[in-house]
């Protein structure tokens, strides 16, 4: 009798415990054990990026502005983003994973999917391989992962934050003992679960997926509606059909991150989106490429998703140009609520920078290419100055951190 794929716990979502952080504390042995804070200064309104398990202790999180998260934490250890070096150790990081499976779904720089099923005939314990997973990444990076085990996406995300850090946290097999591991989390930990509707569904008197269970289908779409409450119904029934998307032809670039708490703050935001378009403007010159569409997408704590986008002619490159637009494009969008992610991306990427290099200028003489070209090779100056002494070595003015 043959086993059924789909029903066996063959996807696992590995997650690095507090990657920048736990980076620093490697690189800077005298700082394990500290409380450490990645992000901009506290001296000027900056916003922390990332932080260690010892500050966390303390309420810090991510996109809280420094100067709070220094008053919770006074004794932490401020330090700037390396995203370079950062991104170095997470090319290691796949490395390593594409050595177990060709099927990997990287979410984000510490982040992946992986599928496991065709590697049963290799690997037929599953839990194990994971456990290797995890020592090998201990051996060859000095950092730790947590790995969640399951027979799908959700319950395998569910399942890697279940035991942080340093867990691996298995979803059993029998559909009954997996509805038994997960009623008793609150509804939250549902995917698209958002302040707003975790209160709705509160006032409903829905607080754990297990309630959710307990009712019918036809009880539960009346609280959010029909989509979001068949949504619901199936995850926390813990069904998930979705593949692992493979596609990794880089046809934009994107930078975003999801908040600890809902952001209503636009300055925080304002400050976090800077970050971004640098990060994005980086990675567009290391790979000679100039973007002719800024995008600037949000999530709200509804979970409802936004995008807005311009074109740019001509395209750009340049940090300044990129900050400019995708500003433009986040102040027309109202608030009514808090964020819970901010992203900034660029499409249609090209190898020249107008579609005709002849193209005529503006009859006036304004000269926005020259403008756009000055812009790029003060970028250029000052990646060269970071890359050697790291990221905090120069900062633009308007970012204010």
């Amino acid at each position: 009798m043959h086993e059924d794929p789909a029903l066996m716990n063959t996807i696992i979502h590995l997650d690095m415990d507090a990657f920048y952080a736990s980076i620093e504390q490697r690189d800077q042995p005298r700082l394990r054990g500290r409380p450490v804070i990645v992000g901009g200064s506290k001296e000027k309104r900056g916003v922390v990026a990332a932080c260690s398990y010892e500050a966390r202790a303390f309420g810090v999180h991510s996109a809280m502005p420094s100067g709070q998260a220094e008053r919770l934490c006074p004794k932490a250890v401020f330090l700037p983003v390396r995203m370079e070096h950062y991104r170095d150790i997470s090319c290691e990081l796949m490395t390593i994973l594409g050595d177990y499976t060709p099927i990997i779904e990287q979410l984000s720089i510490d982040e992946a999917f992986l599928d496991l099923n065709g590697t049963r005939y290799l690997w037929p314990d599953t839990v194990e391989l994971a456990r290797n997973i995890k020592q090998i990444i201990r051996e060859k990076l000095s950092l730790t992962a947590s790995i969640g085990l399951a027979r799908n996406k959700f319950l395998a995300k569910v399942a890697s934050d279940m035991d942080k850090p340093d867990g691996l946290t298995v979803v059993p097999e029998a559909r009954g003992e997996m509805l038994r591991f997960l009623a008793p989390l609150p509804v939250k930990r549902i995917w698209g679960v958002g302040k707003v509707l975790d209160q709705n569904l509160a006032q409903a008197g829905i607080r754990t997926i297990g309630d959710i269970q307990a009712m019918t289908k036809s009880a539960l779409v009346k609280v959010p509606g029909n989509a979001m409450g068949e949504r619901l119904w199936d995850l926390a029934h813990g069904v998930d059909d979705r593949e692992l998307e493979l596609d990794r032809i880089e046809k934009s670039i994107s930078s975003e991150t999801t908040f600890a708490r809902d952001i209503l703050d636009r300055e925080i935001l304002e400050r976090v989106l800077i970050q971004q378009a640098e990060d994005v403007g980086w990675r567009l010159r290391h790979a000679d490429k100039f973007a002719g569409t800024v995008q600037v997408k949000l999530r709200f704590a509804d979970f409802k998703t936004i995008t807005r986008q311009v074109s740019m002619h001509p395209r750009i490159q340049s940090d300044l140009d990129l900050i400019q637009a995708a500003g433009d494009l986040l102040e027309k969008v109202p608030l009514g609520q808090g964020i819970r992610l901010l992203g900034v991306g660029v499409s249609k990427l090209y190898a020249e920078r107008m579609e005709n290099q002849a193209e005529q200028l503006d009859l006036f003489g304004s000269d926005p290419l020259r403008a756009a070209e000055e812009h790029e090779k003060l970028d250029r100056a000052v990646d060269s100055v970071r890359e050697k002494y790291g990221k905090g070595a120069l900062k633009r003015g308007l970012s204010s951190d």
